[in-house]
Order: C-alpha cells, then sequence, then structure tokens
C-alpha cells in the first residue's frame, strides 16, 4: 500500500496517465477522528488528476452513522452495480445466484466417535514458555497476581488494577505500549448457545476447508471441542451485524422467523434492525434466542461463517518494568450499561477480567504486547505535559515511572476525575513523586463544586507555564482517554494558549497545532 500509495503521488506522472481506466472510491471511515476519511478523498482527487472517469461520486462510509457504513455503502452500491453491468454484462451462460441460497460453507465439522476425554479441554495454542516473543498466534498464559478495584465504593463505575506475573515470557516493553488480551465468553453463555443450537459442549471435532489452500483458524486447536470453540473462539456476545441476518435467512426452514430475518437484511429493513439490535446492543446470542427454530436448525458447517472471531482488546500498560520488573499492570475499567433490554449489557474482555479472583486459585490469561499510539522522547531534558482524565492516565504512570526511574525530571501531569474520594487513581504514589520533585501534578475534580471543573479549565489555568513549557523548552504534548469531546476541548484550549500567551493569531495557532502534530510534539491515544 506505502509503494502504491508513494507511486500515485509522484510529481512526474501525467495528466493522462490513467486516461483509459474507469475507477471508483468506497471510503470506510469513523467521523469521530479528525481527518475523517482522508485517504478515499484524496486517492479519488489524485485518481481524477490522472485522467481516470468516476464511475460515481466517492462514497464515504461512517462508522458513526447509527446504521453504520451501510447507510452510505447501500445506495452507492446499487448505483455501483448498475454502472458496471451496463459496461461489462453478465456473459449469459452464466447464471446468477439467486438471493436466499446461501454460498457453500467455508468449512465442513467433522465430528468425532472417539469418548471426548480424548479431546482434552485444555489444548491451548497457548504456552507458558513461548519460544520468542509472545505473538496473537503464540500468546504467553500470564498468572494473574493481584485483581484490586481502585473506585470507592460510592463511584458509578468498577474499576481495577489488574497485576499480571511475566517472569520468563520473553515480554519487553516501554512506556505508550500496549497490551493485548485475549478474553473469554462467560460459561452461562456458552451453555446457554450450546442449548439453542443443540450442540454438545463435549463433542470434538476437526475442521476442514471446503477449498483448497484455505487456511484453518491457527488460533483452534485440532481436534477441538464445541466448548472451546464456544468460549474462546465465536464471539457470541457481540451486536450482529447485517450480513449476519442475510446467511440466517438463507439457513432458515421456518417461514415466519425466515421473513424477519429478510426484512432485517434487506436494504428498507435496516431502521427496523437498527431499533431491534444496534441502538439496545442485542448480541448473537440473544437474537438466536429470539429465532429459536432458525437458530436449532443451523448446520454447524455454518458457524464459523455466521458468527465472527473474538478479537483481542487492547489495554494501555500501566507500569513500566523499571519500576515493577517481571510484572505488568493494567487499569480497567468494566463496562457496563442498561439499554431498553431487561439484562444489563457487559463489555465481554473487562468483565471477564473482573470475575477472575486469584485469591480462589491460580489464573493464568493469554496476552501479547506491542507498541502503542504514544512514543516518549529519549533525550533527558525534555519535559513532557501528559493530561490524562480517568483511566486515560494509565500510559502516562508507565511513562513518569520510567522517566523518574531513569532520572528525567521534567513530568507535568494534568489528571481529572470526578471525586478526590472516588476515582483518584494512584494518589498516594503520585504525591510522593511530588514530594520527590520528580512530578508536577495539576488536579481537576469535575463534581467537587457547582461549576463543573475538567482538564481543559485547568490547561487555560496554567496556559503561561505550558507556552513556556512547549514554546521555549520543546516539551512534548500527549492526551489520553475518551474520544468523545475531551480531545477537541483539549485542542481548542491549547489554541486560545497560543494565542493568549504566544500572541499568535487564530490561524497562525492552529497552524502551531498543526505543526507539534506533524512533528510528533503532540500526540494522543483515544478511545470511544
Amino acid at each position: 500500500m506505502k509503494n502504491f500509495w508513494r507511486f500515485i503521488f509522484r510529481k512526474n506522472l501525467s495528466s493522462t496517465s490513467l486516461c483509459q481506466m474507469d475507477f471508483a472510491v468506497l471510503g470506510l471511515g469513523d467521523s469521530s477522528y479528525a481527518k475523517f476519511n482522508f485517504v478515499a478523498k484524496k486517492l479519488y482527487r489524485r485518481l481524477l488528476q490522472l485522467g481516470g472517469r468516476a464511475l460515481l461520486p466517492v462514497c464515504l462510509g461512517d462508522d458513526q452513522h447509527e446504521l453504520g457504513p451501510d447507510a452510505a455503502v447501500d445506495p452507492w452500491l446499487h448505483d455501483l452495480w448498475e454502472k458496471v453491468l451496463g459496461l461489462h454484462p453478465v456473459p449469459l451462460h452464466l447464471g446468477i445466484i439467486p438471493p436466499g441460497v446461501p454460498l457453500p460453507s467455508k468449512f465442513t465439522l467433522h465430528f468425532l466417535q472417539e469418548a471426548p476425554s480424548t479431546c482434552s479441554e485444555e489444548q491451548h495454542v497457548t504456552r507458558t514458555d513461548p519460544q520468542g516473543s509472545p505473538s496473537e498466534l503464540q500468546p504467553f498464559l500470564a498468572p494473574m497476581v493481584t485483581n484490586q478495584r481502585v473506585t470507592g465504593p460510592l463511584h458509578f463505575q468498577d474499576v481495577r488494577l489488574i497485576e499480571f506475573d511475566i517472569t520468563g515470557s520473553g515480554l519487553s516493553f516501554a512506556a505508550g505500549d500496549v497490551v493485548l488480551i485475549q478474553p473469554e465468553n462467560a460459561a452461562g453463555h456458552v451453555q446457554q448457545f450450546c442449548q439453542v443450537l443443540g450442540l454438545d459442549p463435549d463433542q470434538c471435532f476437526t475442521l476442514q476447508p471446503q477449498e483448497p489452500g484455505v487456511p484453518r483458524p491457527a488460533r483452534l486447536p485440532q481436534p477441538c471441542s464445541v466448548r472451546h470453540l464456544v468460549s474462546r473462539y465465536l464471539d457470541i456476545a457481540s451486536v450482529p451485524r447485517r450480513s449476519f441476518f442475510e446467511l440466517l435467512a438463507c439457513l432458515s426452514p421456518h417461514e415466519l422467523e425466515r421473513e424477519k430475518l429478510l426484512e432485517f437484511s434487506s436494504a428498507q429493513g435496516q431502521e427496523e434492525l437498527c431499533e431491534y439490535c444496534s441502538r439496545p446492543r442485542r448480541t448473537i446470542l440473544e437474537v438466536l434466542g429470539d429465532f429459536p427454530h432458525t437458530a436449532g436448525a443451523i448446520p454447524p458447517d455454518y458457524l464459523l461463517d455466521l458468527i465472527p472471531p473474538m478479537r483481542p482488546r487492547a489495554f494501555s500498560i500501566a507500569s513500566s518494568l523499571l519500576a515493577h520488573p517481571s510484572r505488568l499492570q493494567i487499569l480497567v475499567a468494566v463496562v457496563q450499561y442498561q439499554t431498553r433490554l431487561k439484562e444489563p449489557r457487559r463489555g465481554l474482555c473487562s468483565s471477564w477480567l473482573a470475575s477472575l479472583d486469584p485469591r480462589q486459585g491460580p489464573v493464568q490469561v493469554p496476552l501479547w504486547v506491542r507498541p502503542g499510539g504514544l512514543t516518549f522522547p529519549e533525550t533527558l531534558d525534555t519535559p513532557v505535559i501528559m493530561v490524562g482524565p480517568g483511566t486515560g492516565v494509565a500510559p502516562f504512570r508507565a511513562a513518569v515511572q520510567e522517566r523518574v526511574a531513569q532520572g528525567q525530571t521534567g513530568n507535568f501531569l494534568f489528571f481529572g476525575c470526578r471525586r478526590r474520594d472516588q476515582d483518584f487513581y494512584w494518589e498516594p504514589e503520585w504525591k510522593e513523586l511530588e514530594k520527590r520533585g520528580c512530578l508536577t501534578l495539576v488536579t481537576a475534580f469535575s463534581r467537587e463544586q457547582e461549576q463543573k471543573v475538567y482538564v481543559q479549565h485547568r490547561l487555560r489555568e496554567f496556559g503561561p507555564l505550558v507556552w513556556e513549557l512547549l514554546d521555549r523548552q520543546g516539551a512534548y504534548f500527549y492526551l489520553a482517554g475518551n474520544a468523545k469531546y475531551m480531545p477537541a476541548d483539549v485542542s481548542e484550549a491549547l489554541t486560545s494558549i497560543f494565542q493568549e500567551e504566544g500572541g499568535l493569531s487564530g490561524p497562525e495557532a492552529a497552524a502551531y497545532l498543526a505543526r507539534l502534530q506533524r512533528t510528533l510534539r503532540f500526540q494522543t491515544e483515544t478511545w470511544a
């Protein structure tokens, strides 16, 4: 992709280079990002510059739309096929597969007749002593050492500080890196799924690809038990996409259920599907419970086509190996919220982690690390300004620990939470570092006074210091936390500081901020 991108933007390419090419560009983006669908827009313009003929205007799918990217993609695809089939009609001898006929499954499941004991549930692809560095295909089974709630009893959210022992893992990481954790489905959900589909959780199978050259999922052992497949591979707690309903309709033998599934999978039924599924965050398991005749008739061969694999979850590492050798700590906000459904919605990985109690017996969690989006300066005298409200402070704890261990004292932390006595993470640690002159801490407790005070307000208060550090001392600025409003509010606070303290005009302040971003002196790591 990089080679293609560099090539297509070469200045010496003629404006007629692509004059014999028809093209269409479909962008899949997320409008919560500053550069929404930037690549699709830029590519579309460049192809036009080089003489290409656009079959259609660029399509900008948006993950933030309540119907997802489909809201833009559906009508666009309809128009695209009309254009393409007008230019290149389907040959007469080729029939189009009619709607309602499923494609063959990608795999077949061959159930074994032997006693279930021959297919050990403990068949992990993971090892506790991996050769080389742990990875997604070869995670390290890290013993959990502690799992401690760090929010007060009156706080609305359960937040955990979890520590793993990584002795002998070969894992190494620096401040700003993330750990990836492979979660499991709740045992009750696994049992319910097997009941609805009429599966024996202890039965074992081998997986055979239908087409030559199709690899088996590397994370599944061979042979594999149904329990292992459902608890550790199939994402039955995810909210299903439209394609799930399309395939389910094809597999349904029940007329009424099939009609409803076809409605949900049609372009006209997207608003209703959103109301039934996306808005209340109804899961695959719950949908299957609502369509029992269909669920009971799903051929096991189609399970891997119908249900996506569980994806690992990434967490900012909240500790430094220089301060905690052979240990890895994370700060986990346990996701739980109510929709109009009776059962509360729960985050798969955070709820699973919260349920594990190393005091009750050994607990092991499959994990590996990868570089994160934040990189810190190596020069000892470069100051860093870190803005981390809530659990966004996690990567900055690792950075402060690492920098203090290396003798770097220019550490400025802006931390925000609701109340000092409920969710002020690591307060004693910060106070101790302040005493030692290793840290300057600025706090914002939003609910402790009538007017809410957030980190962006405190930044403005400390405008002269922020400008001095950035403009005169070459400081780096970091921001981590929730992606909803905070990043825009902090950017706005910075541009106003640049205007008030640096005497810059509005456009000059915006350019100054853009320059900081371009030179990696302003870095963000935010999540929805």
